[in-house]
């Protein structure tokens, strides 16, 4: 896995030099997938196989997180895990890397499942608002474990096996809804989430317990029904393609101009995205598992607002805001997830972008170019926005705190490279 971005400080530099008639970008597997598959491992009596795994440091973060806890990890290649979980005696995630990063909470789900203990600690990861855990805990004890917050720790535990339980969620949250599953795959009866999260990811971890032995029904609409079994088997799994890589993509694609062909993609997943950027001006073409984004780079503007899936994604909100700060005339985003998401404005607008913040809205004034600048990645999402606006840009951009990017991101700099940009990883 690349660690590279924990060793030193990193600086990427780009320019755009001009882009072939054609070109191909191929996407990576699921990143939200993947870090919800494979704590979900820990469930499992056997050895798992994951295929499409993407080269990314929240993938290696988890798999350190699960070797401390004693699993058997190895990676035949880089983008194949083997997960051997048996051997896992402790449900105490409580060292350091698990605070690396926002999905580490999957693991109260998983080990309290397993142990009917979890003792995790509070995650970190990308710092855009306040994201309490009270619908993951209302799930938890709805299903016989109590559970309260040492300090920093997230203690459940529940005095026997857990039961089946009917768990209505007040929100629409996607990491309630996994953590839910999670813990119900091995519990007694028939537990039924309503409220549930809609994601791909959360239909791709259906699948994937599925495979390995577990009874769940309903993933992808808004009841799960999981009836609980006496164990999971170990097995081989491929994770879905990324949707917000292949939307980083076609965003960057429109933005820049040319003829794009994203390969390893799902285009029913895009079809919020392709329906605004064709209303923005780009001509959207989907096959089987790819799309092509053909645009000459003169866009117009266009509303967004941000909503659970089946709408909008939150996670494309910053690179979409980037392609509407180059479009004609005036352009609206309301942020309907995360409202606090809006905090890389301030290094767009030093990019030359005319952008005002309103509460949960940003109004976009389209301007003819940006310029490069030296600005900072404040999150994983932020920084693919930057890592767009350097690619349209005129003269050079330096972006520092690479490590968000490499995050979420496999090989961002080599694949915007094939788009005609130059860059350079520096290490300082």
């Amino acid at each position: 896995m690349n660690t590279s971005g924990e060793a030193a400080e990193q600086v990427m530099r780009m320019s755009l030099e001009g882009a072939e008639i054609l070109i191909k970008l191929t996407g990576s597997g699921a990143k939200n997938a993947a870090v919800a598959i494979i704590p979900a491992v820990l469930l499992v009596d056997g050895v798992c196989r994951i295929e499409n795994v993407p080269d990314i440091q929240d993938v290696s973060a988890i798999t350190e997180i699960l070797t401390y806890l004693g699993a058997k990890v190895s990676f035949p290649d880089k983008n194949t895990l083997e997960i051997d979980a048996a051997t896992v005696k402790s449900y105490m995630a409580d060292c350091e890397k698990v605070r690396s990063m926002r999905a580490s909470y999957y693991l109260l789900g998983a080990l309290l499942g397993r142990f009917h203990k979890a003792h995790v600690r509070l995650p970190g990861g990308c710092n855009f608002g306040e994201r309490p855990i009270d619908q993951h805990i209302k799930s938890f004890e709805a299903m016989g474990a109590d559970v309260k917050i040492d300090y920093d720790v997230v203690v459940a535990e529940a005095p026997e096996r857990l039961h089946a339980a009917s768990v209505y969620l007040d929100v629409v949250s996607v990491g309630a809804t996994i953590n839910a599953m999670l813990a119900a795959c091995l519990a007694d009866g028939l537990t039924v989430i309503e409220n549930a999260a809609k994601e791909p990811h959360v239909v791709d971890l259906a699948n994937f317990l599925n495979t390995m032995g577990a009874s769940i029904k309903g993933a992808g609409t808004d009841v799960i029904r999981i009836k609980g079994v006496e164990k999971l088997r170990g097995g081989t799994y491929s994770i879905i393609p990324d949707q917000i890589e292949a939307g980083t993509f076609m965003i960057a694609a429109a933005a820049a101009g040319g003829n794009v062909l994203v390969e390893n993609v799902i285009p029913r997943h895009m079809d919020s995205l392709s329906a605004k950027l064709l209303e923005a001006g780009a001509i959207i073409t989907e096959y089987e598992d790819s799309i092509r984004v053909e645009s000459d780079g003169i866009l117009k503007g266009v509303n967004v607002k941000t909503m659970p899936y089946p709408g909008f994604p939150t996670d494309l909100q910053p690179q979409i805001v980037t392609l509407l700060s180059i479009a004609k005339g005036t352009s609206m985003v309301t942020e309907g997830v995360w409202k606090q998401r809006f905090q890389y404005i301030e290094e767009l607008t030093r990019m030359g972008a005319d952008v005002i913040i309103g509460g949960d809205r940003a109004v976009i004034h389209g301007v003819d170019k940006l310029h490069g600048a030296v600005v900072r990645a404040t999150d994983l999402r932020a920084g693919a926005c930057l890592a767009i606006a350097g690619l349209i840009a005129d003269g050079v951009t330096y972006i520092n705190e690479l490590k968000h990017i490499d995050r979420g991101y496999e090989d961002l700099e080599g694949k915007l490279s094939s788009l005609g940009a130059q860059i350079t990883r520096i290490v300082d």
